[in-house]
């Protein structure tokens, strides 16, 4: 279908603070002739980004606790048909992703997914850039990287914070990252509405010269190994790695061309959905199921599993198998336990002692294949949620936001929220990043109840000593 005829979608990233709801306010308070569809995501208990978002009559639709990047085949998809029935109200849309999220996955869907591809056309990638924190946040986060890699325009925002010697070591660096994006400075986000719609930017032969694994979906596991077994006990060993504990599925019966591959991946996706089952090194893998091998020990593990008759055994690996120096053998050896593992090395064998080295030879790879592993979100990295009722005492409230400032800031990489303060007819709205913090009256209450909406999400955040400390400051 031709791209007139479809609706172009841009979307907005940017890591967290970056000002993408600043971005987002000015695109919609200004007069465009669009009428534009959003699509918020959150991070987070409570989403706020809505209310946030000011004057704006457009259609805005929210993904509230967690990564659009992470449920790109169900949540995006179902709000994106949902808005196939009010095609009228509409002639753009606008998706702004969760700062933690890799813009990839979501750009993914409107060329996977048959039905969105004849309603939607991807216009551009947009990437938010904060020039004040920039430089500290990609050395502490790959989404950050990713984000600036794959746009089509990089928005180098708050630039009035940063001396210009460092704004033009910035945007050298940002091109060497990106050769290909357009990069624009800004100050509050204040950019031509023509700088980041209706770009007809995004070619995706352009993109899969640039990652060609781009069309690939994102699986939880890294690789497939292919195996023709006899009937018979098989060893699979692994050296130390990584990590302390590696997930894993056999399946029996998996082919070897791409379409069989392919199917056994899809199968294998549902089966890693459910709890893995720890197998400890000596156990048996069970064929078939989900498992979670440990790895703690020092020195090679062995893990074994049978097979009933000859045909193919598919291992599908949470990491490539060169990682841990993964071998498959053939064990025709009677076993014995040694320090409750099993051992295979010769160096484990003594005179006297109730160990035997299991012999066989290396099984050969007959099929294998790498794929797009599972993104995984920092485990530091969290987002805490206050949501109360009551006004704050305003000597209170700041003494509090002035001491977490102090004491946390370079830990909370975005904040977020509105306040109802004492004596105050309209609601306070704040947003911040690190220890930069800016806030300002909104709206008035009237009807509406007075009540707390706060985000904070950052590094190692302590919820409970949080909330605590602002229910100190409520009257």
């Amino acid at each position: 279908m031709n791209m007139q005829q479809r609706v172009p979608v841009t979307i907005l990233t940017g890591f967290l603070g970056s000002g993408k709801t600043t971005l987002l306010n000015r695109i919609l308070t200004e007069d465009h002739g669009r009428r534009i569809a959003v699509i918020e995501n959150e991070f987070g208990e409570v989403g706020i980004d809505q209310a946030l978002v000011i004057n704006a009559d457009e259609e805005v639709f929210e993904m509230s606790n967690g990564c659009i990047c992470c449920t790109v085949r169900g949540d995006l998809i179902r709000v994106l048909n949902n808005l196939n029935k009010r095609r009228d109200k509409f002639d753009y849309v606008l998706v702004e992703t969760t700062g933690l999220a890799d813009p990839g996955p979501v750009a993914q869907t409107f060329f996977m997914d048959d039905e969105l591809r004849a309603e939607y056309a991807l216009d551009g990638i947009v990437t938010l850039v904060d020039a004040a924190h920039i430089e500290q946040q990609l050395g502490r986060s790959d989404e950050s990287t990713e984000q600036i890699a794959f746009a089509d325009v990089l928005v180098l925002n708050k630039t009035d914070l940063v001396l210009d010697e460092t704004l033009d070591r910035l945007e050298s660096r940002l091109r060497d990252m990106n050769r290909m994006a357009r990069v624009v400075r800004s100050e509050r986000a204040n950019v031509p509405v023509g700088t980041v719609l209706d770009l007809g930017a995004f070619d995706l032969d352009q993109v899969l010269e640039r990652r060609p694994t781009f069309l690939e979906p994102e699986y939880p596991f890294e690789w497939t190994g292919v195996y023709y077994l006899d009937t018979g006990r098989y060893e699979l060993s692994l050296a130390d790695g990584p990590d302390p504990s590696m997930s894993l599925v056999a399946v029996s019966g998996q082919g070897t061309d791409d379409a069989a591959l392919r199917e056994g991946a899809e199968w294998c996706v549902r089966e890693c959905a459910e709890p893995a089952k720890t197998v400890q090194p000596g156990e048996d893998i069970p064929v078939g199921e989900h498992v979670n091998l440990q790895l703690d020990s020092p020195g090679r593990k062995s893990f074994f599993f049978d097979v009933a008759a000859p045909g193919r055994v598919g291992l599908f690996t949470q990491h490539l198998p060169e990682e841990f120096d993964l071998q498959l053998r053939n064990a025709d050896g009677e076993e014995f336990k040694l320090g409750g593992n099993f051992c295979s090395e010769p160096a484990c064998i003594e005179e006297g002692t109730d160990t035997q080295r299991i012999k066989g030879a290396e099984v050969p790879v007959e099929a294998e294949r790498t794929w797009v592993a599972q993104h995984e979100h920092d485990d530091e990295v969290g987002s805490i949620s206050i949501e109360i009722e009551g006004d704050a005492d305003p000597e209170k409230l700041n003494a509090w936001l002035g001491q977490l400032l102090r004491d946390r800031g370079v830990d909370i990489f975005r904040m977020k929220g509105f306040i109802s303060v004492a004596g105050e007819s309209r609601r306070f709205v704040f947003q911040g990043v690190h220890m930069l913090f800016d806030g300002q009256p909104d709206r008035e209450w009237g009807d509406d109840p007075r009540r707390n909406q706060l985000v904070f999400i950052g590094r190692n955040l302590d919820g409970q000593s949080m909330r605590e400390a602002f229910e100190a400051c409520l009257i």
